[in-house]
This record gives C-alpha cells, structure tokens and sequence, in this order.
C-alpha cells in the first residue's frame, strides 16, 4: 500500500536561497530511491522558512529502506546545516 511521508522542517530564515539549494540536491537521491513516487516541496505562504516535503513511496517499507539509507554516510545529506529545530516525519497511510 502506498504512503506519504510529510518531513517538516524550519530553515534558517537567513540561509533560504542556500537552504533550497541544499534541499534540490538532497531530493535527486530521494527521487531516484527504488519506490519512491514523487516528491514536492511546499512553503508556508506566511513563513517561507516553514518547508513540508510531501513523499510518496510505494510501501512502508520502501520507505523505511530509504530512512535507513539517509543515516547511513553513503546517505547523510546537508539537511542538518539548514534547519534551526529537529525535522518532524509523519508517516500516513489511507485510511480506506
């Protein structure tokens, strides 16, 4: 069953140009992950430094291979450069 995994994140205001590049970067290996559906960043219109990024993966675990990837060196990113709290993931699966 498919499902999306939302990964919210609060950029540093004052890095936001940098900010988006880092994040370009980081989703060319999300996008190209086996299972992975698609992928879409979305801002907060009232504060852009409040990112959403919206994955679709084919099952819970290709999403978790991919969680699993990103912590290892091979798949550690610059992510953690950019944000000023801890990311949130969410994971939602239909209901129906």
């Amino acid at each position: 069953m498919a499902i999306t995994a939302l990964l919210e994140l609060r950029l540093d205001p004052a890095r936001l140009e940098e900010s988006h590049r880092i994040i370009d970067e980081t989703l060319v290996a999300t996008r190209a992950f086996e299972g992975c559906l698609g992928v879409e960043v979305t801002a907060d219109v009232k504060d852009p430094a409040h990112v959403v990024i919206v994955e679709s993966w084919a099952s819970v675990e290709a999403d978790a291979a991919y969680r699993a990837f990103r912590a290892t060196p091979e798949g550690r990113s610059e992510l953690g450069s950019i944000v000023t709290a801890a990311p949130v993931l969410t994971v939602l699966a239909p209901v129906r």
